[in-house]
């Protein structure tokens, strides 16, 4: 019986005798934290989807679609979480040394997002399933560990990068921007249960809480962000497996921009005065220079994965970070169109959506191929030298 748990495999030292006593490798000792953006990435595709500023008949049958799409990512919570939970408990010393690799630590917040993602998506798409009762519970319990896991990670992990990493400028990379970014993800989700609450304090609290949400996690980007920059002028691109991460700098950007505009329209049921007005103001004379920044720079890093690919770039989970970024750029894009009637931005919010959805189709794809192959998780990779540049 010892057989059969056991793989076959070459003896060292002795060519054509196979050992059959050798351990299979644990294959969830190598689920790091990143794949939490799998739940990201396919809950983004429900909920953006269901933010299109589209008429409903010009997509038949797009609402079962969402629907699916929601059903699937709660699924893949679900498993990851628990996939999750068994590395802690069976491969504890991975995890810790997860935390403490410069590499791989932002991708905790991950966890975040994923909670709040799937939250969102269950008031929006969930509740035709639900019901709008048990959407809100399952949203409300989910905003909030969500919010909370954000917090923390947002504090901890700089906390670790200060005092137990070693990291220069040649390792700045976007991954740094996880962490910066899960509460503005809280900030983009929360007006949703603005108006379920009292009116009075328990609104304008929530409400003031996104906020300061938002500005929090957009000082802390303005800080990353020019290091990142800086890193691709001083040592040129990323290591091809690594390129993919170039589209997270669009997460903060695309869901700063549905932030300001979802607070806006929350706005007037929860404070008075003038600030209704000026918080509709602030959205779109914020919300249309980023969007366009957003726009450059998903210009330069898609030129910059057109280059790897070309150089023999191979399917790696980082792709995932084409999805959830784009994502919010879709609803900034879609939020936008709702508060100033521009057509045009209707049909942007319209084309990320087809970049999003084939990006998440090519994403999932590769993910299940890995999976059922046994190639996925894998086991981390030797660190290519990132301080000289790539030509």
């Amino acid at each position: 019986m010892a057989l059969l748990t056991r793989t076959a495999g070459p003896v060292p030292g002795r060519p054509g005798v196979r050992d059959t006593h050798r351990p299979p490798a644990p294959r969830l000792r190598h689920l790091g934290p990143n794949w939490y953006a799998t739940v990201m990435g396919t809950a983004i595709v429900a909920s953006a989807g269901a933010a299109l500023p589209l008429d409903a008949a010009a997509l038949p049958g797009a609402r079962a679609v969402w629907v699916a799409l929601w059903a699937l990512s709660a699924l893949a919570l679900a498993t990851v979480l628990a996939a999750r939970a068994g590395h802690w408990l069976r491969h504890r010393d991975r995890a810790r040394a997860d935390l403490l690799d410069p590499a791989v630590a932002p991708f905790h917040g991950c966890l975040a997002m994923a909670l709040l993602a799937v939250g969102s998506a269950t008031l929006t798409v969930g509740r035709a399933v639900l019901g709008e009762r048990a959407a809100l519970a399952v949203d409300a319990v989910l905003f909030g560990a969500g919010t909370v896991t954000g917090l923390l990670v947002a504090v901890g992990i700089p906390y670790l990068m200060v005092v137990g990493h070693r990291t220069e400028l040649a390792d700045a990379s976007p991954v740094w921007l996880l962490p910066a970014v899960t509460p503005m993800v809280s900030a983009a989700v929360g007006p949703a249960l603005v108006p379920y609450l009292p009116a009075g304090q328990g609104r304008a609290a929530l409400l003031l809480g996104c906020y300061a949400l938002f500005g929090l996690s957009l000082l802390a980007t303005l800080v990353l962000l020019p290091l990142v920059l800086a890193r691709l002028l001083a040592y040129g691109p990323l290591p091809l497996a690594l390129t993919p991460v170039l589209f997270l700098v669009l997460g903060p950007l695309g869901q700063s921009t549905t932030a300001v505009a979802r607070i806006a329209e929350a706005a007037p049921g929860a404070v008075g005065g003038p600030y209704p007005a000026a918080l509709a103001g602030f959205a779109v004379v914020y919300g249309v220079p980023v969007m366009g920044f957003a726009l450059l720079w998903l210009a330069l890093a898609g030129a910059l994965v057109v280059r790897a690919v070309r150089r023999g770039m191979r399917f790696t989970m980082t792709w995932w970070a084409f999805t959830f970024p784009v994502g919010t750029c879709v609803t900034g894009a879609a939020e936008l169109a709702r508060h100033t009637g521009v057509t045009a931005l209707t049909w942007l919010s319209a084309g990320l959506f087809a970049l999003l959805a084939t990006a998440w189709a090519v994403a999932g794809w590769g993910t299940v191929r890995g999976v059922l192959s046994g190639a996925l998780p894998a086991a981390p990779r030797a660190p290519v030298p990132a301080k000289a540049r790539t030509r």
